[in-house]
């Protein structure tokens, strides 16, 4: 149950990333040389890294990796309401 907690929210952090990029905010405009070098492959990878690792985690049955990452969830959303709303 825990699995597939973690990858529904690892679905979530991926609308809500692709959201945040579809958006065209100036904030983004302000990212490292890199991240406009890879077209924005390299955040996405990340992003699947940081879903591997929980998934992994969660597997293992180590308790606090399905926590961190739905605190790495609940970061990302309060993130991206900000710049999806023009908070910031």
């Amino acid at each position: 149950m825990a699995i597939l907690v973690t990858f529904l929210l690892g679905i979530g952090n991926f609308a809500l990333h692709r959201a945040v990029m579809d958006s065209g905010h100036p904030l983004l405009g302000k990212m490292p040389w890199f991240y406009h070098a890879l077209h924005q492959r390299f955040s996405f990878a990340i992003e699947f890294l940081m879903l591997f690792a929980g998934l992994l985690l969660t597997a293992q049955g180590i308790a606090w990796g399905p926590v961190a990452y739905l605190g790495y969830t609940a970061l990302n959303g309060l993130s991206a309401w900000l710049i999806l709303s023009d908070r910031i």
